[in-house]
């Protein structure tokens, strides 16, 4: 079997992402937005979106600090700058006790990015669609 005819039976790819407090991170995600479906007493599903499943990964209640402060998600939108006034607005470094988001900057690649950290210490690259730049433009 190719793996041409494996990829066409794919239906989701959902990393699984780390919680210190579960609950914290849950409603963490839910204040921005985020759809959260607990699946089990350790897992819950967080979804972006209605009846889509591309914007989605799992909340697993576990934490390893070493992995949780290594790992990054990156979240491409359409309007950068409306997902930072959400952000902004939703003061998470003083509700959730989190990092302060840092606002969105050209970065050397030539993407757009502002970051965001979530409970666990997991680093969110929201990131702007579009191309890099090439080098020297």
């Amino acid at each position: 079997m190719t793996t041409d005819a494996l990829m066409s039976s794919v239906v989701t790819l959902r990393p699984f992402v780390p919680a210190k407090d579960f609950q914290s991170s849950q409603r963490f995600y839910e204040a921005l937005g985020f759809t959260v479906t607990p699946l089990s007493e350790k897992i819950a599903r967080v979804l972006l979106g209605k009846g889509r499943d591309t914007a989605s990964f799992l909340l697993q209640d576990f934490y390893v600090k070493e992995w949780a402060e290594n790992h990054m998600m990156q979240l491409v939108v359409a309007d950068l700058d409306r997902w930072w006034q959400h952000i902004e607005s939703l003061e998470l470094d003083k509700r959730f006790g989190v990092g302060p988001p840092r606002p969105p900057k050209e970065e050397s690649w030539g993407l757009r990015v502002a970051y965001l950290w979530d409970p666990a210490g997991v680093l969110w690259h929201i990131t702007a669609a579009g191309h890099a730049k090439p080098a020297g433009a």
